[in-house]
């Protein structure tokens, strides 16, 4: 079930539109019928962040092949990152890059992530934008190719900072946001950069013993007074995905979404799971996601886990598309 590819066209992903409260049956249609389901006055928001070419692959000396997946950025000229196979490196190996360019591991910080630094007449956007590739995720069992370089990043892509696309915002393009528009739906934006814990699976038993990577956020005065606004008159907050309803649930958690309105930015570990409240989020657009994740378990969350796993039941016999590349969800 797992989309090797995107759909032909942005718009083309199949849409299950399904009731957060009530007990109907789900409607199967495309996404580009989405303004269908929004109605005037609604907030929706969507996630800028912009995906880097994150993934590299290296060479030792020896022979000995590398690949790495840049985390973030510690200055101009060094990053850190996950390296494999990491065991085989030691501090001051340095590594010829495929594509051009050089770097040093210059030791490890924590259990996995390890510190390089470019060469001096580099930089870290230089290299990435040089010998980087799109960091496809693992369940796409395939290289990158040139079309990914556009479809695995969302039209609102601005701010570079996400090692894996905020895939909600995949279906959508300019033809359909200005139907929405013209519908009286209105758009906003936040910044939240995914890690690459978004692939990590849940492993202990107890959901809630389970803990996050923090990831950055952004959000800005003016989204969080449309947020308050759409609460106090009744209006609805649609979410573009799981990252854009944990950085609008953070802020609600902080206090944010009151007056005196400012930007506000940070990290959030927020971790929604069955039983969680939903204090500004009233809709929910989304793609079908992997089993054990902190995904699975925010939509489980958001409409309860019996009536999510039927979906998903449902999704399976219908031959929807899942993950990254695959088809979308809205639970309103």
């Amino acid at each position: 079930m797992i989309a090797q590819e995107p759909a032909a066209e942005r718009t083309a992903s199949r849409l299950m539109a399904v009731s957060r409260r009530e007990d109907t049956r789900a409607r199967h249609t495309t996404f580009a019928h989405l303004p269908e389901f929004l109605r005037d006055g609604d907030v929706l928001v969507v996630n800028r962040t912009r995906v880097v070419p994150a993934r590299m692959f290296a060479k030792r000396a020896d022979g000995t092949q590398f690949e790495i997946l840049f985390l973030h950025k510690r200055d101009e000229h060094h990053f850190m990152a996950w390296a494999k196979p990491g065991k085989k490196l030691r501090p001051g190996n340095m590594l010829d890059v495929m594509g051009g360019g050089r770097v040093t591991f210059r030791g490890r910080e924590g259990d996995r992530a390890a510190l390089f630094e470019v060469d001096g007449r580099d930089s870290v956007d230089a290299l990435l934008e040089r010998s980087g590739h799109v960091p496809l995720p693992p369940y796409i069992h395939r290289g990158d190719v040139g079309t990914d370089r556009e479809r695995y990043q969302t039209i609102f892509a601005r701010e570079p900072g996400s090692v894996a696309a905020p895939t909600a915002g995949l279906h959508f393009n300019e033809a359909l946001l200005a139907s929405l528009r013209a519908n009286g739906v209105r758009i906003t934006e936040i910044t939240l950069h995914v890690g690459p814990g978004t692939f990590q699976p849940l492993f202990n038993e107890e959901v809630e013993t389970n803990h996050l990577h923090a990831e950055k956020f952004a959000i800005e005065a003016g989204t969080l007074r449309q947020v308050a606004l759409a609460k106090r008159e009744g209006r609805r907050v649609v979410a573009v995905g799981t990252t854009v309803t944990r950085t609008i649930e953070h802020a609600a958690r902080e206090g944010w979404i009151d007056e005196p309105f400012q930007d506000r930015s940070g990290e959030t570990s927020l971790f929604l799971y069955p039983g969680a409240a939903f204090l500004s989020v009233n809709a929910l657009i989304t793609n079908f996601h992997l089993p054990r994740s902190s995904l699975l378990m925010l939509v489980c969350a958001f409409m309860g886990t019996e009536r999510a796993l039927a979906c998903y039941r449902d999704a399976i016999e219908r031959g929807y598309r899942f993950f990254s590349y695959g088809d979308a969800m809205l639970i309103a």
